[in-house]
């Protein structure tokens, strides 16, 4: 099985300006949990639910007025392509540990985005149980 088979497609992303308002706001309505960040035609970075609450909210010196998705996204991306197989991405998810990766084209344009819970319709029982202890390993 491939990543294309399985991925959440027709993803876009946000400029790093954007304020955190804003990405809560989409998270919320399209009922996701990461957005992914771009500048220049370029993927540069994540934005998570959690980095809003850790790396926003928790800080000391939080502004929801003036924190946008730059001050709190996590930088450099990790993707997959939407031709690898579905237990190579898996693999990459592990070993990142992280729950959701971008998915390029050919291209290297975003595609889409392939998570845990996209897997989990799609991987095998054994494969996926091994994915997600990985990933919810402590860091």
């Amino acid at each position: 099985m491939k990543v294309k088979d399985v991925m959440h497609k027709g993803v876009d992303w946000v400029s790093p300006n954007t304020p955190i308002t804003e990405l809560a706001k989409l998270m919320r309505a399209h009922d996701i949990g990461c957005i992914p960040i771009g500048e220049d035609d370029k993927l540069v970075g994540m934005v998570t639910d959690r980095d809003i609450v850790c790396k926003g909210l928790a800080s000391h010196s939080f502004d929801a007025g003036r924190t946008t998705a730059r001050d709190v996204m996590t930088e450099g991306i990790h993707c997959c392509r939407e031709d690898d197989d579905l237990a190579k991405a898996m693999h990459h998810m592990e070993k990142l540990q992280v729950r959701r990766l971008p998915v390029i084209n050919k291209s290297k344009r975003m595609v889409g985005i392939i998570s845990l819970g996209d897997v989990s319709r799609s991987a095998s029982g054994d494969m996926l149980t091994e994915t997600v202890r990985s990933v919810s390993a402590h860091h």
